[in-house]
């Protein structure tokens, strides 16, 4: 089952989007797995230059160079701040164009929990207030926006059980 398209559109030998494919411009400002991570990380509230190193596990030069590219896109801004007794140091924070890319991010951890992880998902991502399951839909019905301030992420008892962890025992790196 495909979309379907307007009828102005379906011959599609007659027509090119090119450069303005969307989907082609995501791909390319998100083309690397390091890129992807450090937006991960910014979800997670990973702020520092050496918290994303260590937690994504690639290298310093790896981080810096995606680090870079989602500035110039403007997805991260950097912010400064400096420690008693030390120089100033810069910080990465999600903009709000950052924050637009959190559907992109639940649509993908929703589809991967779904196929690639056997039922038993690591994360679950719940609304902090009520502790239901978020999730990403294609809908046309008015759906009111969540931003990542909203989402609790907690230890999916059923990832757990699966490894053969009681819940009773510390949680272990999904």
């Amino acid at each position: 089952m495909a979309m379907e398209f307007e009828e102005r559109l379906r011959d599609r030998d007659t027509w090119s989007i090119g450069d303005g494919c969307s989907a082609e411009r995501v791909l390319g400002l998100l083309s690397t797995k390091t890129v992807f991570l450090v937006v991960r990380e910014c979800f997670y509230g990973t702020r520092r230059f050496e918290d994303f190193v260590a937690r994504i596990g690639t290298s310093a030069p790896a981080v810096s160079r995606a680090l870079k590219q989602l500035e110039s896109a403007q997805v991260v801004a950097r912010v400064p701040y400096q420690e008693p007794g030390r120089r100033a140091r810069d910080e990465y924070c999600l903009t709000e164009v950052g924050e637009d890319l959190l559907p992109v991010f639940l649509s993908l951890m929703q589809w991967g929990d779904k196929h690639l992880q056997e039922g038993r998902p690591p994360l679950a991502f719940v609304e902090t207030d009520t502790g239901r399951a978020m999730g990403v839909r294609v809908t046309a019905e008015p759906v009111p926006d969540a931003a990542s301030g909203d989402i609790e992420i907690r230890l999916n008892p059923a990832w757990r059980r699966g490894r053969g962890v009681s819940d009773g025992a510390p949680p272990d790196t999904p």
